[in-house]
């Protein structure tokens, strides 16, 4: 089944839209590092979740900056895009189209709206004031179009620069497939909650190891995070879905969505600085992995 259809790294950071986000995205010596340019590229990013809409936005604007947007290029080269039967969005998670809070017809140009008002409310510096993960996802699940699952997911990806310095054992967000997953794990939660199932799992994972005889390498040192967790309960979910059918979920998903198509481009893996495991790659073996 791991052959047919795509499933994620145990590690989200490991995983190859993260890894082009932290080192093409956030990381990059030739744009600006301000508070404000980092979160306008991590957010633009994130909206659309997909290498090759950052890609094509660059290769016909050049590089991007807030400095130098414009709404009317930005929709230009988008709906361009779209014309030519390009997917500008991810698979991954569905955006929705905002067109109640901003009016507009096209589902990017809402987004663009979108980014535009959390730039206007100087959102990158009010983030970096806050102290803790869960007071940032408030900030971020204020604005319209964005739920729980996505405020998570954007404070997980600030969270990778140096924008913000939360732990990822401070909060967690169980989405869809996460619950789902839980309800296929546990009969009987033994009256915890689906965020304290996570941390149970993420506080016991080196017990449950060994209990069960798993050689499970870890990121260099780096146990299981909370997100990490709450996305492997997401692929149990989608793993399930074919392999144990008769196993009903609360969403009523029975199908894997996307299918696996194996690449021979590879990434050079690279962390956000501040997790001090890059110095822990170059020294070990050449660390290169197959693209997923």
């Amino acid at each position: 089944m791991l052959a047919i259809y795509k499933f994620t790294n145990a590690y989200r950071a490991s995983d190859r839209v993260s890894q082009y986000l932290i080192r093409h995205v956030i990381y990059r010596n030739d744009l600006p590092k301000s508070p404000d340019e980092v979160f306008f590229r991590i957010l633009l990013f994130k909206l659309f979740n997909k290498i090759e809409t950052w890609e094509i936005l660059e290769r016909m604007l050049g590089p991007i900056t807030f400095e130098d947007y414009r709404f009317a290029a930005y929709d230009a080269v988008l709906a361009r895009a779209m014309q030519t039967g390009r997917r500008i969005y991810s698979a991954a998670y569905i955006m929705p189209p905002g067109n109640r809070a901003f009016g507009r017809s096209a589902k990017h140009q809402n987004h663009l709206l979108l980014l535009e008002r959390m730039m206007a409310d100087q959102l990158a510096e009010r983030l970096a004031q806050t102290h803790t993960m869960q007071e940032g996802f408030e900030k971020l699940r204020a604005y319209p179009t964005i739920g729980d699952f996505l405020a998570y997911q954007f404070i997980t990806d600030i969270n990778y620069s140096e924008l913000t310095d939360f732990s990822e054992m401070d909060f967690v967000i169980p989405g869809p497939g996460a619950r789902d997953g839980l309800r296929k794990c546990f009969v009987d939660p033994g009256g915890l909650n689906e965020p304290e199932l996570i941390r149970l799992m993420a506080d016991l994972q080196e017990q449950e190891f060994e209990r069960l005889g798993l050689d499970f390498q870890s990121l260099w040192g780096r146990r299981l995070q909370l997100i990490d967790c709450q996305n492997l309960f997401c692929e149990v979910d989608k793993y399930a879905r074919v392999a144990h059918p008769q196993i009903a979920g609360k969403t009523g998903r029975v199908r894997i969505k996307q299918k696996f198509d194996p690449t021979s481009e590879l990434i050079e893996l690279f962390y956000p600085p501040k997790w001090k495991l890059n110095d822990k790659l170059r020294v070990a073996a050449p660390q290169r992995t197959a693209a997923t």
